[in-house]
């Protein structure tokens, strides 16, 4: 689990593609500090696991599926990554609660200033748009951020100067696919009510021990 407040700016500085896996070296001053093998670490939003680790370097691999579903599989050398250390117990809740489980991508279509600060909108696939609302959360490329004017299977967000200097979206053009992750209490805000429920019966609340009150 993690919160979407991204620690490091890292770069990926191998990629390496064995046994269907592909494997990314990131370099990070920040988040290696701590991290040991086995540990899970947010790469974009993508929850996955340290499977080594030297003094400022953290390899983690990606399965297919993963390059396929997320922006994972553009990674080259010398690209930045959002990097995110598991929330630990008694930790700040700066963001929101972020799975690393990516819904989609969301494509940037347009980049407008606002003061210093600049709006950036997305269009998502348009089944995701019931779990994205106005003033809610939403996390692109595992940012946390506060949803703006959503509409047309679109949304925006806005970024302010420190955001714009720190992470992958700050830089990412016109085109650029984000991870998206809707927000979990969204999803189970919307769990519908199971069909035909198995329900006991009167019988059975009465071999359990119940009693019928007449009077209601």
């Amino acid at each position: 689990m993690f919160t979407g407040i991204v620690e490091d700016l890292g770069r990926v500085v191998r990629v390496e593609d064995s046994k269907g896996l592909r494997r990314f070296t990131l370099r990070s001053d920040v988040c290696a500090d701590g991290v040991r093998v086995g540990d899970s670490i947010s790469v974009n939003g993508v929850c996955l696991t340290a499977v080594h680790v030297a003094a400022n370097e953290i390899s983690v691999e990606a399965i297919p599926e993963t390059l396929r579903l997320t922006n994972l599989g553009q990674l080259a050398v010398d690209s930045p990554v959002n990097l995110e250390r598991p929330l630990a117990y008694g930790d700040r809740m700066g963001g929101h609660y972020v799975q690393g489980h990516v819904d989609a991508t969301a494509e940037l279509i347009e980049r407008q200033p606002d003061g210093d600060s600049e709006v950036v909108r997305f269009a998502v696939p348009p089944d995701l748009m019931r779990y994205i609302v106005s003033k809610g959360f939403i996390a692109l490329d595992g940012v946390s951020l506060t949803v703006v004017e959503p509409h047309d299977a679109t949304f925006a967000v806005a970024l302010i100067p420190h955001t714009l200097r720190s992470v992958t979206l700050g830089s990412a053009p016109v085109g650029y696919r984000a991870n998206l992750e809707v927000d979990i209490l969204a999803k189970y805000g919307r769990v519908p009510e199971p069909q035909n429920q198995s329900k006991p019966s009167i019988a059975q609340l009465r071999a359990a021990g119940y009693k019928l009150d007449a009077t209601r």
